[in-house]
């Protein structure tokens, strides 16, 4: 499995952006995804997660009513559309499956680059 994420820049607080990620594979339809997160010195986060078939979604308190992640498996695609973005988003996110005990994770894609401006 491949993971490319896109979408991230440099955006001024209280601002939008949306996330994309393009996973090849074809195990995603029934994969649960996630999106997460590695701000400056710190370790990764899990931010947001998605059932395989999209009906539930779950977000860490930091992302809980202002970022959403959806996905389109006919596109093999995962987002997250991020508003009123703070200072302290700022940080590379990535997409991976959502943990599993029982399964290990994709390799990690590059990443996408968010920087908040106060």
């Amino acid at each position: 499995v491949q993971l490319v994420e896109s979408g991230g820049g440099l955006v001024q607080a209280g601002g939008s952006l949306r996330l994309s990620c393009a996973v090849s594979g074809s195990t995603f339809s029934i994969t649960p995804m996630g999106w997460y997160r590695e701000p400056p010195g710190r370790q990764r986060e899990l931010i947001a997660s998605i059932t395989s078939g999209g009906e539930r979604t779950n977000y860490a308190d930091s992302a809980r009513g202002r970022f959403t992640i959806s996905r389109d498996n006919a596109k093999d695609m995962v987002y997250l559309q991020m508003n009123s973005l703070k200072p302290e988003d700022t940080a590379k996110y990535y997409c991976n499956r959502e943990p599993d005990p029982l399964a290990a994770m994709f390799k990690w894609g590059q990443g996408t680059q968010v920087t908040v401006s106060s």
